[in-house]
C-alpha cells in the first residue's frame, strides 16, 4: 500500500501540524505534498520528511503574504501527480483536498473542518482588520471557492472528522457522513508537576478570531498574573492593551511549554473551536481548563471535573468565572487520567485500522 499525505500549507505550527506529524508515525514512508512550507516554522522533526512543495513555493514573498495568494491554491493542489499512489491520505481545512485522484485510487480527508472562511465567512471576518469594502466584497469573491470546495467534496470516498462539531458541519454543507477520530495528543511527553505556580496561561494562534482579547480584557480587570503563549497577526494588538500582570512570551520550544503548561494554575481557551488540542495537553500535565461553552471544549472539558466553562465571549463573564475559580477542588490524577483517552497511540491505532479497512475494501472491489 504506497500512501501519499497532503497538507494545506506548512507554514506555521499548530493543531493541525501535529495531527500531520501523527500521521507520518504512522505512515513514515508517505511523502507530505503541500502548497507551500516554512522550514523555520517547523519543529526539526519535519526536517527529515520528504516534503513536497507546490509551485507556489517559488512565488514571490509567498511565506510572508500566504493569504494574498488565496486564489492560487486550488491550482497548486491540482497540479500535484499523485497518480502512482494506492492512498491519498488529506489533512484538510481548506484546500489539500482537491488533490485530484485516478480511477482506482482512494482518498481519505482527515477533515479539521470545511473551509472556514468560506463557509463560516461572518464569523471568520467579524474580528479581523480587514476592510469594509473588503467584508462585504469577499462573500461573492470566495463563491467559486465554494463551488470548488463542494466539487471536491464529492470525490473524496472517505472523511474523517476530528470531533462531533466538524462531522455535523461535514453533513450539513457536503451533505456526506465521516467517522470521527480525535487529534492526538502525546500525553507521554507531559507529566504532572508537584509545582503550582501562581499564573494562568493561554496557549494559542493570536488570531483575531481566537478571541484572546477577551482574555486579556477580564485579567486586566481581575488583575492576576496571565502568560500566553504564541504568535499571530493580533499579537501587537494585545500587547497594546495588555497590563503589566499579562505576559505575552511569543513562540516556545516543546519543553518550554511543558514546563509552563505542568505549573499553570489552569489554561485558558476561549475560542470557539473545532477541537482543540492545548486543553488536553493541559489535562495531561493534571491542569483544568476555564474554557468558552462551544466547540470542541464540549467534548474534552468535563465541567467540575477536568474543568469549568464560562458561556459568553465577554470579559465580565470570564472575569466573573476566573474569581469564582478554585484550583484545589481539582484532581490531577483524576485529570490527567481523562486526557489518556485521547493519546496518541489511540489516534494511531485508530487511523492505521481505519486506512487498512478501507484500502482492502476498495482492493476487493477492483
Amino acid at each position: 500500500m504506497k500512501i501519499a499525505l497532503v497538507h494545506d500549507f506548512l507554514n506555521q505550527f499548530g493543531g493541525a501540524e501535529r495531527v500531520v506529524e501523527a500521521l507520518h508515525a504512522i505512515f513514515p514512508q508517505a511523502p507530505i505534498y503541500t502548497s507551500i512550507a516554512d522550514e523555520k516554522k517547523l519543529p526539526a522533526s519535519f526536517r527529515f520528511m520528504d516534503i513536497q512543495t507546490s509551485f507556489m513555493q517559488r512565488l514571490p514573498l509567498v511565506l510572508s503574504f500566504f493569504r494574498l495568494y488565496l486564489y492560487f491554491y486550488p491550482f497548486a493542489f491540482e497540479s500535484f501527480d499523485l497518480s502512482d499512489y494506492d492512498v491519498i491520505l488529506s489533512s484538510s481545512s481548506a484546500f489539500a483536498k482537491g488533490v485530484k485522484k485516478r480511477a482506482g485510487q482512494l482518498h481519505i480527508c482527515y477533515c479539521h473542518t470545511p473551509m472556514r472562511f468560506v463557509w463560516r465567512y461572518a464569523d471568520y471576518v467579524k474580528k479581523e482588520s480587514f476592510a469594509v469594502w473588503l467584508k462585504w466584497a469577499l462573500p461573492y469573491l470566495l463563491e467559486p471557492l465554494r463551488r470548488w470546495d463542494l466539487d471536491n467534496s464529492r470525490r473524496v470516498d472517505y472523511f474523517i472528522a476530528n470531533s462531533r462539531t466538524v462531522a455535523r458541519r461535514i453533513e450539513k454543507i457536503y451533505g456526506r457522513e465521516s467517522v470521527i477520530i480525535n487529534p492526538p495528543v502525546d500525553c507521554g511527553y507531559f507529566n504532572i508537576s508537584p509545582t503550582n505556580g501562581d499564573y494562568f496561561l493561554v496557549v494559542s494562534r493570536l488570531n483575531a478570531y481566537k478571541r484572546i482579547d477577551v482574555v486579556v480584557e477580564a485579567f486586566n480587570r481581575a488583575d492576576l498574573p496571565l502568560k500566553i503563549i504564541g504568535a499571530g497577526p493580533a499579537e501587537r494588538s494585545l500587547r497594546s492593551m495588555a497590563r503589566n500582570n499579562v505576559e505575552l512570551l511569543g513562540r516556545v520550544d516543546d519543553q518550554k511549554l511543558r514546563e509552563l503548561l505542568s505549573g499553570c494554575r489552569a489554561l485558558i481557551f476561549p475560542g470557539e473551536e473545532d477541537f482543540g488540542i492545548a486543553p488536553l495537553e493541559a489535562m495531561a500535565c493534571g491542569r483544568p481548563v476555564i474554557a468558552y461553552k462551544a466547540g470542541g471544549a464540549l467534548e474534552t472539558v468535563l465541567e467540575g471535573k477536568t474543568g469549568i466553562f464560562f458561556r459568553r465571549q465577554d470579559a465580565s463573564e470570564l472575569e466573573a468565572v476566573l474569581r469564582r475559580f478554585k484550583f484545589e477542588l481539582f484532581d490531577k490524577q483524576k485529570i490527567r487520567a481523562h486526557a489518556l483517552k485521547f493519546d496518541l497511540k489511540e489516534f494511531k491505532q485508530k487511523i492505521g485500522d481505519f486506512v487498512k479497512e478501507k484500502y482492502e475494501k476498495k482492493q476487493r472491489k477492483n
